[in-house]
């Protein structure tokens, strides 16, 4: 009854996706979960063939998922946040990749018992680290800045490439074997720069029409969804294997162009690209025949895996990095973290099959290999990288830092308040002009959406321990907090009191802890701040206890946080009684009354009788 292509389309999607969601709120590696599930409903329960049942739409499939995949990662290579790397980060996207591309390459002619070609090939693609898998381990283990930096940066800017490595491989080595002649290498040469053009070309001309509102808002995805698919399958109809480079070169055009839409197009992208990873990996390893399988298990290929795991990585690491300022503890971790990625399996599966077609019946065995080293890689690094950290001491020690999320007046006030104890503090929002206040008083701020994966790229949250969400839309609170509860803990993320107060509201999502006490909307913290109410700190001493202070503290004080004597920052929320010790103190929200009240007593001892009337010093404070 459910044998049809569309149940098994169906399938596959709806798995990709749940795997997705099991790994997020599990806190696992994607992948893995995803490895498991495609396992589980093809080789081994065989409720599914993908392969089998789209017959010839296979390959295609894979291919424009392949050119989506690498689009959408080349579309984050903005060269200007790549300058200014120190040559630790130079040397191993360098000369590191090139020595990993080299040595894997002899790991498998002699280790793993490929041809000498395909070895050449695949040896290109295994460079890659990639990012999809990286990133998440890195907010997971919370780095230092500088081995952060390294493994990120070297996952963002060889990811693209890898596949362009095996690309040129494959030519060459059909050169070299006397399938092509000089002519028709020279003539894939040419037509690789053509591609290069292509892509460069492309990408102008659909940026300047972007600029000039040429194309309409609504329609700027779905046209740039198109014209990538075009440029692919154009230059790959000139000169086959040519078309992976024209969009690789196309999104970093692109990215380069610092278009005012690409924040909204890069949103799109990062929707299409989940969905497609999740769908083709399960479509890649539901297809896998049992005798695969059993192929991982083979000597041959568990040695291969070996070499690259302690020899090949870090050797990579150790030679490139020679003259540097890394550290013996940073080059043990850098060597140690390099987990493949979707991509390498994609591209690997792409590779597969065409060099199997060009007549290298030893292909049939990269699926095997590449599987191997991914689900070993995603496995042994993301259960490690943490452990291995913390005993190199490599782990963050800001404890305490604050992204605050949503950019009012109150939060910029707030946000100041923080740095000034001393602590890492961040303001994002998603608009410009949402971060006025925190511009105006000089604090770190970002302009993004926080539930965009695609910030890994561009913003390092290692060092925010603490995630609360102050924006004006109650519901994007909730859901920011329930996004980066597997990451952070719901006891680490917090969010502004509903300012509707309704059961319907406040039941749709579980959200994170209720701010302060009372708790009040951010409306109405706005409102007090623009009325002149001012965060006050208050220490607590033996001679002047916690309790004398709740004693005599304004009964329209909002209490915000305790900062204790060791730096720790504890919030207040409704369902939490906070007790604040000798040395600790106090932060509230209190009206300008308080204040008056203490200036008025200052003058009257300083003057005797104060000349200053007390109407004066209201207006000075309430403006």
């Amino acid at each position: 009854m459910f044998d049809s292509l569309l149940f098994d389309l169906m399938l596959v999607v709806l798995i990709g996706i749940l795997s997705q969601w099991a790994a997020w709120r599990f806190r696992m590696p994607a992948i893995v979960v995803m490895s498991v599930a495609g396992l589980l409903v093809g080789p081994i329960f065989g409720w599914i063939n993908p392969q089998e049942s789209m017959g010839n739409l296979f390959s295609p499939i894979i291919t424009f998922a392949v050119a989506l995949i690498l689009f959408e990662g080349s579309l984050n290579l903005d060269f200007k946040e790549i300058r200014g790397f120190n040559k630790p980060v130079l040397r191993i996207i360098t000369v590191g990749a090139f020595i990993a591309w080299i040595a894997g390459s002899l790991a498998a002619y002699y280790v793993a018992g490929l041809s000498l070609s395909v070895a050449f090939i695949i040896g290109g693609l295994f460079i890659v680290t990639g990012p999809t898998v990286i990133l998440p381990l890195l907010r997971q283990a919370k780095l230092k800045p500088r081995p952060a930096a390294i493994l990120k940066w070297e996952g963002i800017v060889v990811d693209p490439f890898g596949a362009l490595l095996a690309v040129f491989a494959f030519e060459f080595i059909r050169f070299v074997d006397g399938e092509v002649t000089l002519n028709s290498f020279l003539l894939f040469f040419a037509a690789s720069i053509f591609a290069v053009l292509l892509g460069w070309g492309v990408a102008h001309i659909l940026g300047v029409a972007f600029e000039r509102g040429r194309v309409p808002e609504f329609l700027k995805s779905p046209v740039l969804f198109a014209v990538v698919i075009f440029t692919f399958v154009f230059s790959d109809e000139i000169m086959p294997q040519t078309g992976l480079l024209a969009v690789t070169a196309m999104g970093m055009t692109m990215a380069n162009m610092h278009l005012t839409s690409i924040r909204e197009i890069r949103h799109f992208k990062e929707n299409i690209s989940v969905l497609l990873i999740s769908g083709i990996f399960v479509m890649l390893t539901a297809s896998l025949n049992p005798k695969v399988l059993i192929e991982i298990f083979n000597s041959n290929i568990i040695l291969y895996v070996l070499a690259m795991l302690f020899i090949v990585r870090p050797m990579s690491i150790w030679i490139s990095t020679i003259g540097t300022d890394l550290t013996v503890k940073e080059k043990l971790l850098v060597g140690w973290i390099a987990p493949r990625g979707i991509v390498a399996l994609t591209v690997s599966g792409y590779f597969a099959t065409i060099l199997f077609d060009y007549g290298y019946p030893d292909a049939e065995r990269l699926t095997a290999l590449t599987f191997a080293l991914v689900f070993s890689t995603v496995v042994l690094h993301g259960f490690t990288i943490g452990p291995l950290a913390k005993k190199l001491n490599l782990t963050t020690t800001e404890e305490s830092g604050i992204l605050i999320v949503g950019g009012s007046r109150f939060a910029a006030e707030f946000a100041k308040s923080v740095k000034e104890t001393g602590n890492e503090v961040l303001i994002i929002d998603r608009t410009w002009a949402g971060l006025t206040h925190a511009r105006k008083l000089g604090l770190n701020s970002f302009v993004g959406d926080i539930l965009s994966r695609k910030l890994d790229y561009e913003l390092d949250l290692t060092p925010y321990r603490f995630m609360l969400a102050m924006s004006k839309i109650d519901t994007y609170n909730a859901h920011v907090c329930e996004d980066f509860e597997p990451e952070l803990g719901a006891d680490h993320l917090y969010q502004t009191a509903f300012h509707f107060n309704h059961e319907n509201m406040s039941s749709a999502v579980s959200g994170g802890e209720t701010l302060f006490t009372p708790a009040i909307s951010i409306y109405e913290l706005e409102d007090r701040i623009n009325t002149g109410h001012v965060i006050r700190k208050t220490l607590i001493t033996k001679q002047y206890s916690y309790t004398q202070y709740l004693r005599e503290r304004d009964d329209k004080s909002i209490l915000l946080y305790i900062l204790r004597a060791d730096g720790a920052i504890e919030f207040y929320t409704p369902d939490d009684e906070l007790q604040a010790q000798a040395g600790d103190t106090v932060m509230s929200l209190t009206s300008p009354a308080k204040t008056i009240e203490k200036v008025k007593e200052r003058l009257d001892v300083e003057n005797g009788e104060s000349q200053i009337p007390i109407e004066k010093i209201e207006e000075f404070f309430t403006k």
